[in-house]
């Protein structure tokens, strides 16, 4: 849903329309297809949100420099965004089921919690092997650290 929401914000933001606009729409809307977004490069994406079309039509009206400072604008926001979310700002999973998740199966606990396969998942794979009581510790310490 939030993915959603930045899109449809910078392609307003941008005013992108045609090829590169509809493949955005398409990757966020499950309705449409990257087909039907090849289809029609040259139509304008219609959204059903009239503030969002009024914010594309203003910013085609916009000259070149004032287009940049927005393009520049939506960078630092996309910046920002990345850094929140690497920073876990807003946790995305609930700490009591990763701590049942890492009793049941620790390593699958630890690349939850990571988000990717690291030193830590394959630790805890490896003591989870061996002894599974060691796994499940470690997993406990990573999931609620």
């Amino acid at each position: 849903m939030k993915r959603m929401l930045l899109c449809t914000f910078l392609i307003a933001q941008l005013g992108l329309t045609g090829g590169y606009a509809a493949a955005v729409v398409a990757t966020t809307d499950p309705e449409k297809t990257t087909k039907d977004a090849a289809a029609a490069p040259d139509k304008e994406i219609k959204f059903n949100d009239v503030v969002v079309t009024d914010a594309i039509r203003e910013f085609k009206s916009l000259s070149r420099v004032d287009r940049k400072a927005r393009v520049a604008e939506a960078k630092m926001m996309i910046k920002e965004y990345k850094a929140a979310k690497k920073a876990n700002a807003e946790p995305s999973t609930n700490t009591v089921l990763l701590a049942i998740l890492a009793i049941l199966l620790p390593p699958l606990a630890v690349y939850l919690k990571e988000g990717v396969i690291n030193g830590k998942f394959w630790l805890s794979l490896v003591l989870t092997l061996l002894f599974w009581i060691p796994g499940v510790i470690y997993a406990l310490i990573v999931v609620l650290s």
